[in-house]
């Protein structure tokens, strides 16, 4: 079954059109409200909580089909659909990605300053590949050469550890180069308003 993401600057406002059942997740046999993922056909229903009354994996099992509605609070910066193609398409500074006080702003590589300096990502899809480095099934690869990750950063791991799908990563890292460059932005245009 497929995975989808669709991020908001603000979830709740797509949510508050869509009908919808919010997914569940049941952790050591608690059941709670799932953080992002909702369905938008029929569903049992818990009549107590008005979640779904099975837990999502187990409702995936079942044909059941989950979209996951995330906030992503960096597109309450971007002003249009132009706007944000404008910052999708500029190539940004990617030396600024060596600065900790820098990647420290940023979504999904704050915190990770060591290894984009070591890795020193310089495209989308070098840095998409960073993204998956990031996650505990490929951490082996932190400070191989390029042509080793392009081989194994995308096949799946045979334990069952958390990592990422190309696809994931590449669309992080475009939220990372939009993020990017809307700082920068941002920058420029209080620079020239002092």
């Amino acid at each position: 079954m497929p995975d989808v993401d669709i991020d908001f600057a603000d979830r709740t406002r797509a949510l508050d059109i869509i009908k919808h059942t919010p997914a569940t997740i049941i952790e050591k046999g608690v059941a709670r409200k799932h953080n992002t993922g909702v369905y938008s056909t029929e569903i049992p229903v818990n009549p107590l909580t008005g979640c779904a009354s099975i837990d999502y994996k187990e409702a995936e099992k079942r044909g059941y089909f989950k979209i996951d509605f995330l906030n992503v609070s960096i597109y309450q910066g971007v002003k249009s659909e132009e706007h944000l193609v404008k910052l999708m398409n500029q190539e940004p500074l990617w030396d600024l990605l060596l600065e900790d006080e820098f990647t420290n702003t940023l979504f999904h590589v704050n915190g990770h300053g060591a290894i984009l300096r070591k890795m020193k990502p310089s495209s989308v899809e070098e840095l998409a590949a960073v993204l998956a480095i990031i996650r505990p099934a490929k951490r082996y690869l932190i400070g191989s050469d390029w042509s080793v990750i392009n081989k194994e950063v995308w096949l799946k791991p045979e334990k069952d550890e958390y990592y990422f799908k190309r696809s994931h990563a590449i669309a992080y890292a475009m939220l990372v180069v939009v993020q990017m460059n809307l700082i920068c932005e941002q920058l420029n245009e209080s620079n020239a308003g002092s």
